[in-house]
């Protein structure tokens, strides 16, 4: 049995959000409150400092297909954010069952 908490059956997809946003205190652990509110965990995540700006780039290799356009229109309203690109892959069938 899986450790997940909620029950998926369906496509899961390998996504890249590459967002742009102000550098500013706070703004890294505002990025990854919709990954965790649905129980996610990036895979990497990588950010990037020039001048005032930050470009945050976070990837997962199997995400649940149906939350993708949840997650970054949530990660579209954060404070701070300018903009947010998505690379999206169909990867296969996930099957998650509760405890």
């Amino acid at each position: 049995m899986s450790s997940k908490p909620w029950t998926r059956v369906g496509l899961h997809a390998s996504v890249r959000f590459t967002i742009l946003a102000d550098a500013e205190p706070g703004v890294l652990p505002r990025l990854l409150q919709p990954f965790a509110k649905r129980d996610l965990t990036p895979d990497a995540m990588e950010s990037v400092r020039n001048g005032d700006r930050l470009r945050v780039t976070l990837s997962l290799d199997a995400m649940p297909a149906e939350v993708v356009h949840l997650v970054e229109g949530n990660l579209r309203q954060v404070v701070g954010v300018h903009d947010v690109t998505r690379r999206q892959e169909i990867t296969g069938m996930v099957v998650r069952r509760a405890a």
